[in-house]
């Protein structure tokens, strides 16, 4: 028998840890998740960027306390399940649930035709717990106002409610390779149209490629000083270091602090000026973490 909770849990946050705390008073705890996103299956215009590979959702969900994470692939067909159907296949049959953990605006089954109330009352064998996610400043914790906050370049906020710094995954890939002529080589990061990308400015915080991390400073935007027209580039300078080569390698950034808005200058030297006092705030902020 198992005490099962049951959500996405995309970021792993500060209310998906009360989940799984909940859970874990009632055994053992399994995580049933979903990829994709429902979402992209109902309405894939609105699937909302992510803020985890899913990989790294199920490492976060295990170091917060489950013992197993068990993943269902969201199709069509599976949406078509009632509510009976999810309670007696996917909760009974397959995963035996003695308790059932979910927040408490939990819906399930055939055009979300299933609830709290649902589960409580369908008479099967199993307990159910709903919890009320905590509120932060005013708002509950959720992914939606995360991914807000990371867009809107919060970063400080968006990590206090995931309780660590937020990251982004990607390949190093090539990228105009100014940086390397101007005395700051940039690390060019590839991302999936599904990442979550912090607004356009400098921010503070850590690039980290197989077992080295750097504190980097880590510039996101079109870099408006220099002529023609380019898509958002997210980039990490590793202060102080020189002749690294991590093309094709995977790299890890970490998102610390938000140090000021995308800029255009005037020519290169007040650019150069800038980025010297941008990285000594980086040196400055990242020491010691």
């Amino acid at each position: 028998m198992r005490s099962v909770a049951i959500g996405i849990f995309d970021g792993v946050h500060a209310g998906h840890q009360e989940i799984i705390a909940e859970a874990g008073k009632h055994g053992p705890v399994t995580v049933l998740t979903f990829d994709p996103h429902p979402t992209s299956v109902f309405a894939p215009e609105r699937t909302p960027s992510m803020l985890l590979p899913l990989a790294d959702r199920i490492t976060l969900l295990k170091q917060h306390g489950a013992l197993e994470v068990v993943i269902l692939e969201f199709t069509r067909d599976f949406a078509t399940k009632s509510p009976d159907q999810f309670i007696e296949e996917v909760l009974l049959d397959q995963l035996h649930a003695s308790h059932v953990t979910v927040g408490e605006n939990f819906t399930f089954g055939n055009k979300a035709a299933g609830n709290v109330e649902y589960l409580k009352n369908c008479g099967k064998s199993f307990g159910v717990s709903a919890v009320k996610l905590s509120e932060n400043r005013g708002s509950a914790i959720s992914s939606s106002r995360i991914r807000a906050l990371i867009k809107d370049g919060d970063i400080e906020r968006a990590n206090e409610l995931l309780t660590r710094r937020f990251y982004l995954r990607g390949p190093v890939v090539h990228g105009e390779k100014r940086g390397r002529t101007i005395g700051y080589p940039t690390a060019n990061i590839g991302l999936g149209d599904d990442a979550t990308i912090p607004a356009d400015g400098v921010y503070a915080g850590w690039l980290e490629v197989g077992a080295d991390r750097w504190p980097a400073a880590i510039s996101i935007g079109t870099n408006p000083t220099f002529p023609g027209v380019r898509g958002r580039q997210v980039e990490a300078y590793a202060l102080d270091q020189t002749g690294l080569d991590l093309y094709d390698q995977e790299a890890k950034l970490e998102f610390g602090w938000r140090l000021r808005d995308t800029l255009k200058f005037d020519g290169l030297d007040p650019l150069l000026e800038q980025m010297k006092d941008d990285c000594n705030k980086a040196r400055e902020l990242t020491q010691g973490n």
